[in-house]
């Protein structure tokens, strides 16, 4: 409940630092009047912080990033980060559209990760205050020119963060192109719902009867694998360290979970695909999306170098991200969901984030 010591509710915004070049970065503070507060800063549309109540009111920060911009100028694995133009890996950095093919940055092995060596996490978008049916929000536009980082085609892309009373983060993507070209955008924040320690003994629920195994470059084989009698079924709640280090094929090459999930709804509607809780805090995430994946990570390469907030050093399995996509890969699978866009259409999706507690 809203009290004398707690803002109102709206959107203000701050200085957050300079690029090395001195262009200027903003962070946006979005309350709602129950005192839920998310900043986004334009470098990168980076969640920074997401405070949440837990079960006895106290507000606490649920997701990995840094105090300061500097962070995430140095060492950044897309702690809270808008990624594009395509989402998860892409073989060998190549694909071929419409028989022609396009050489994108090589940046995670021999594959092609998260946009290549600068995404959408690495650039300044541009700022637009709005108001959606469920109150103020930030607009985030920014220009992919035709072969940035490889990829065909200008791209135009609008993500929009909206903070709802009741506790719902909720970002919007859009999407145009004047080429055809291939588009799979997420928020890729790292989620840790008592703000200390291991997910371990997080539980998790994913709505998803068949997830997509990996080879030994995380990249997906082309099966559909039912996850019934495998440490992927999340179809009960199950605590996260219940089967992350079982003597299994997928959990070793992925060093824990790093998996795409098939999601159960029908790709368009916004459903709820997965909910994670913490029982010591009693602090709840429900995942909704109208996408036909979600990437579930559990923060197995982080290795203790980095240092975060409040000089926190991450450790493997601090966080877990739950990233809703289009299947990793895509292009190389006639059997995944397409993530052409042409010139014409629009690409749009939603995930919502909401909190509660129990």
């Amino acid at each position: 409940m809203q009290n004398s010591k707690t803002p109102a509710a709206g959107i203000t915004s701050a200085p957050f630092g300079n690029l090395p070049d001195g262009t200027p970065v903003a962070i946006y503070t979005l309350k709602n009047s129950n005192g839920v507060e998310a900043r986004v800063c334009t470098y990168g549309g980076i969640l920074v912080s997401l405070l949440a109540p837990d079960r006895n009111g106290n507000l606490g920060d649920i997701v990995l990033g840094y105090d300061h911009l500097r962070g995430y100028l140095e060492k950044n694995p897309y702690f809270g980060a808008l990624v594009g133009r395509c989402a998860n890996r892409i073989a060998g950095g190549r694909f071929t559209l419409e028989d022609k093919t396009y050489s994108l940055a090589i940046n995670n092995g021999p594959n092609s990760l998260h946009g290549g060596l600068k995404g959408f996490d690495k650039v300044i978008w541009q700022p637009t205050l709005a108001h959606v049916a469920t109150g103020p929000a930030l607009e985030l536009f920014y220009l992919s020119k035709a072969g940035e980082e490889g990829y065909p085609g200008n791209l135009e892309v609008k993500t929009t963060y909206s903070l709802a009373d009741d506790n719902s983060l909720r970002v919007d993507f859009e999407a145009s192109t004047d080429q055809p070209t291939i588009v799979n955008l997420t928020q890729h924040s790292y989620f840790n719902l008592a703000c200390q320690g291991d997910i371990l003994g997080h539980q998790m629920q994913i709505e998803a009867d068949r997830f997509t195994p990996v080879d030994s470059n995380l990249i997906p084989t082309g099966e559909l694998r039912p996850v019934r009698g495998t440490p992927f079924d999340f179809h009960q709640a199950t605590t996260i360290g219940a089967r992350i280090d079982q003597d299994e094929e997928q959990i070793k090459l992925g060093h824990g979970y790093d998996h795409n999930f098939i999601v159960n709804h029908p790709m368009g509607r916004l459903d709820r695909i997965a909910c994670a809780s913490e029982p010591g805090s009693g602090r709840i995430l429900e995942v909704f999306s109208d996408l036909p994946g979600v990437q579930f990570y559990t923060g197995n390469f982080l290795n203790g170098t980095i240092t975060g907030k409040a000089g926190t050093a991450y450790h493997p399995r601090c966080a877990f991200c739950l990233e809703p996509q289009f299947f990793p890969d895509s292009p190389h699978h006639p059997n995944f969901p397409s993530i052409v866009l042409k010139p014409g259409q629009t690409y749009r999706h939603s995930v919502i984030y909401k909190l509660s507690t129990k």
